[in-house]
């Protein structure tokens, strides 16, 4: 199909470079549409779309002259041609804030969420921190002697929080989970003193309702004013909300009556809390849209401009230095859902489902496969392991496990009976044949053992009511099938819980036939490069036709490359 333009008026001229150094390739117009397409790939140099001998085609260099010369009686040369559209270049580390890619010495506006029972594992926070973007550990679901294990790891390894990477070119940025527990706030109080104490600066925020005294503590603490008068909060949380009534809580200053609770436990200064109202809760807010694991399945479009209000009101009601940014997850996995992030106004992008299946995930090779094969009406959502009791859900894989379908079984069983005694017999025989392999007693000695290791309170608050034994036991199955999943128990395929979003469909069907088809072949690095160079290629095609030219079909398709290929395309090492 041949280019052409509706807009008939000519927005300049094009004219050939002065001296052959000034250009590449070819010193004219290429028509075609091999040659419009290479031209819009090629990020690192301008493209001119020209009007050649009354076609459409593509100058890599030359010069434009904006306007019409004729009006300005400006005299033209005779090779030279009207312009029809011009995209500059778009680098891939050109999208996004530049204050978010400052704060966290990051080159590209890309994370890589965390994901639970360390799926976004050490060596992929190394690889990420490492290629200049950011990997946020997954410590849900770990013990504290894991969460503490991975932290000296990633710390050994060059991981730096203090002053990020300036001046470190050998150290890389990393982030920590930390997710809300109701059931278990000693857990999350603990995990924040292990935080401070190792010298975690920045935490990822997930699963929040409300803010707590120890996600208060963890921002506060430390916040001072520098030579200058500055108020400076060395502690940084980005949160991850799909809410706007709790994202308006991130975008304000601490609540004063957790300040005062912080003070009375002298957890904080008073002069910590007397800055407080300076500083928003969130130094960044990720707008989670419909993503894997926890989520309120909402739509990017609509969600993205919402927030991104809501902060903009919330900045000039406090007047803050630095408004809190804003960031975009759930659903990025193709260059086009990448590129409709940034041109929404997104800070950053962050990634989950596409990283799930990555060699470096903390998984098995099992359930890499699994999510390989997936597609966007593969998913379900079930009930929440860590918020059974509420009625919480996570959003599932269901193709190839029969989780979805045992846990919902198990969330009916617990709303309609009050103990383990009072569910029919026929329906006990199958929750001991079919879920825990054996007797609900035996069960209830297991889940015994591990709550007395991770939080006896539990098991006490259980002898005295049989509904929260109940919802131990069944929450035990909940536990253990994620962690089936990721250590690839063959005995225990049929339950596997695996968090996933619809994501990781569309992102399938964007790689089929070419070398990330195959879940061997998938490095989170390398995806996120094709997503952000991608990003870039379609950005500039849409420039392109918003002015008022027609782009051969596929003119913006980007298809997944090599890390090498796409390096030196864009002439790194």
């Amino acid at each position: 199909m041949q280019s052409s333009f509706k807009n008939k008026t000519t927005s300049g001229w094009w004219t050939k470079p002065e001296t052959p150094s000034d250009i590449s390739e070819t010193p004219n117009p290429e028509p075609g549409d091999t040659a419009i397409k290479a031209a819009i790939t090629k990020v690192t140099n301008p493209v001119f779309l020209v009007n050649f001998k009354k076609r459409i085609a593509a100058a890599r260099g030359g010069r434009i002259s904006v306007g019409d010369p004729r009006s300005l009686n400006c005299q033209l040369p005779e090779d030279a041609y009207p312009l029809c559209a011009y995209a500059p270049p778009l680098r891939p580390e050109n999208l996004g804030d530049p204050l978010f890619k400052k704060t966290y010495g990051l080159r590209y506006a890309y994370i890589a969420g965390a994901m639970a029972n360390a799926i976004t594992s050490v060596n992929m926070v190394e690889q990420m921190g490492k290629a200049g973007m950011m990997g946020f550990f997954g410590a849900a679901g770990l013990s504290l002697n894991e969460v503490e294990a991975a932290i000296v790891r990633l710390q050994n390894l060059g991981g730096i929080q203090d002053s990020f990477t300036a001046g470190h070119p050998e150290r890389f940025p990393f982030g920590f989970n930390l997710i809300h527990s109701p059931n278990d706030p000693e857990l999350e109080a603990s995990l924040v003193d292990l935080y401070l104490r190792r010298g975690i600066r920045v935490v990822s925020a997930s699963a929040y309702m409300d803010l707590t005294l120890p996600l208060v503590r963890f921002r506060i603490k430390g916040i001072c004013r520098d030579e200058n008068g500055r108020v400076v909060c060395p502690n940084k949380v980005v949160a991850k909300v799909s809410r706007i009534e709790v994202a308006r809580k991130f975008f304000s200053p601490p609540p004063a009556k957790l300040l005062t609770q912080l003070i009375e436990k002298q957890m904080i200064t008073r002069e910590e809390a007397a800055l407080a109202e300076f500083v928003p809760m969130a130094e960044d807010l990720t707008a989670e849209a419909d993503s894997g694991g926890h989520t309120d399945n909402r739509p990017a479009i609509s969600l993205l401009p919402t927030i991104i209000a809501v902060r903009n009101e919330l900045a000039e009601k406090y007047k803050y230095e630095t408004p809190p940014r804003v960031g975009l997850g759930g659903g990025i996995s193709t260059p086009e859902s990448t590129a409709a992030a940034f041109a929404m106004g997104a800070a950053y992008v962050l990634t989950g489902s596409v990283n799930h299946a990555c060699v470096e995930a903390g998984t098995s090779e099992t359930v890499r496969q699994m999510l390989a094969d997936a597609r966007q009406a593969d998913l379900v959502m079930a009930p929440a392991a860590d918020m059974f009791e509420m009625g919480v859900k996570v959003q599932v894989l269901k193709r190839g496990t029969m989780f979805p379908f045992r846990a919902a079984k198990l969330y009916d069983l617990y709303c309609n009976y009050s103990s383990l005694e009072d569910i029919p017999a026929n329906q006990q025989a199958i929750l001991e044949r079919d879920f825990f392999r054996c007797s609900l007693e035996e069960e209830w000695e297991q889940t015994k053992s591990f709550f007395n290791k991770q939080d006896p309170g539990q098991i006490i608050r259980a002898e005295k009511d049989p509904k929260h034994k109940m919802a131990l036991v069944f929450r035990s199955y909940l536990g253990q099938s994620s962690k089936w999943a990721t250590h690839g128990e063959p005995s225990r395929k049929i339950d596997y819980q695996i968090w996933c979003g619809p994501a990781l469909g569309a992102f399938n069907e964007w790689v089929k036939g070419t070398f990330l088809e195959k879940p061997e072949n998938r490095k989170t690095v390398t995806i996120a490069m094709n997503l952000l160079l991608g990003s870039a290629v379609v950005t500039r095609a849409n420039w392109l036709r918003n002015q008022g030219v027609m782009l051969p079909p596929g003119a913006g398709k980007f298809s997944p490359e090599a890390l090498s290929k796409i390096y030196d395309l864009l002439g790194q090492e």
